[in-house]
């Protein structure tokens, strides 16, 4: 079943702008917020936010929580108009990393398809490994087993790096790199000696590719080369692994979609776009404002709700449910407008490849026995154990 029409797509901040401003419940107190459904602190919404995003969504899609400290958007309209504004920023920004702009510029290149193709290599080959580890297995956890390692270690593979440095990778993916690549103390270093040798002695890993000269006949410089890897390797972190359990535990919960990727591969991104939109691994995705937008005064906090706008009834049909036919699942969950995240191409291979190694060498892959752990977390989301029958 696909979504309803998803119409023109809003203008900025449309909730905010014009006359009619949906219901909120002021700051500071006013006896306004008695009548408000209640807060994201609130007991019960870590195990659950779907009622409150329920009642969010239809009686206050713009409401201050006090106790949360953030003004709350909802509907699926208003978060992307939100994401996409730029009275709306980071709250805490930070300088721009220098090689944001290269990252782009090396996928636009003709280096494009080569990048494309040694992650796919990388994710490949370690899906396989850490796939064929289970074969002989009676139980194992997807999640502690595999979601948690592959996107580190196919990125380590990718990048061509020694298999001896996926713990610390692993380790720096899961305690500080963003997105844009962050910053980790030794992360120069270890990267520096690999781009010298690459430089002098080419191969097919993505560093080769990224030190090889581009279309101007120039190469990247070196701070170039080790951001850009520094974003794959912030593209491998803790939000891949997230999305990546919730995506797998949504195919087994629903083996008759599941067999129709093992029948039709091509449909795995399709299931990959309906897990991010119905199961985001960040819920909430935090903006501050640069002036006063209706209600909302400047330097406040806005929390965009994904975990609600991707369930928004006025813009999917029967939105609760996982369908991978789906037409058009949105594209929320890895952001929008100047704030998408450059690694989303990077975790979309990763999940294909995991997904494929999967149902190779372990065709008779189903959920174990017993109680199915529910998803944990209120910023971030996702199942934390995912026990399987590998055989």
């Amino acid at each position: 079943m696909g979504p309803t029409g998803p119409g023109p797509a809003p203008s900025p901040c449309t909730a905010f702008d014009h006359q009619g401003v949906p219901p909120y419940a002021p700051p500071r107190g006013s006896s306004a917020r008695a009548g408000a459904p209640g807060s994201l602190l609130d007991p019960g919404t870590r195990r659950d936010p779907q009622p409150l995003y329920r009642s969010l969504r239809g009686a206050f899609p713009l409401v201050h929580d006090e106790p949360f400290g953030a003004w709350l958007v909802s509907r699926y309209a208003d978060v992307r108009a939100v994401l996409r504004d730029p009275r709306f920023v980071a709250p805490e920004p930070g300088p721009v990393p220098p090689h944001a702009g290269a990252y782009r510029a090396a996928l636009a290149s003709v280096r494009g398809d080569r990048v494309a193709a040694a992650l796919r290599a990388g994710a490949q080959r370690t899906a396989h490994v850490l796939a064929s580890r289970l074969a002989s297995r009676q139980e194992a956890d997807l999640v502690a087993e595999f979601c948690q390692w592959l996107p580190a270690a196919a990125a380590v593979a990718a990048l061509g790096l020694p298999y001896e440095d996926t713990a610390r990778v692993h380790a720096w993916c899961r305690t500080g790199l963003d997105h844009l690549g962050g910053h980790r103390p030794g992360l120069d270093a270890c990267l520096r000696p690999h781009i010298a040798r690459r430089r002098a002695h080419p191969g097919d890993d993505l560093l080769s590719v990224l030190c090889a000269p581009g279309p101007d006949g120039e190469p990247l410089p070196d701070e170039a080369v080790t951001g850009i890897a520094g974003t794959v390797l912030g593209a491998a972190g803790e939000t891949t692994a997230r999305a990546l359990a919730s995506f797998l535990a949504n195919l087994l919960d629903h083996p008759r979609q599941l067999d129709l990727i093992r029948a039709r591969p091509e449909l795995t991104g399709a299931a990959w776009a309906e897990s991010l939109r119905r199961d985001p691994p960040l819920q909430i995705v935090p903006r501050r404002t640069l002036e006063p937008i209706g209600p909302i005064p400047a330097g406040a906090i806005v929390a965009c709700l994904l975990g609600a706008a991707g369930r928004d009834p006025a813009r999917f049909a029967d939105p609760d449910r996982y369908d991978i036919f789906r037409a058009d699942p949105g594209d929320l969950a890895h952001g929008t407008g100047a704030h998408h995240c450059p690694g989303a191409p990077l975790a979309r291979l990763t999940a294909e490849a995991g997904l494929n190694a999967l149902l190779t060498v372990l065709p008779g892959l189903r959920r174990a026995p017993g109680p199915r752990p529910r998803p944990e977390g209120l910023v971030s989301r996702s199942p934390r154990t995912l026990p399987v029958c590998p055989r």
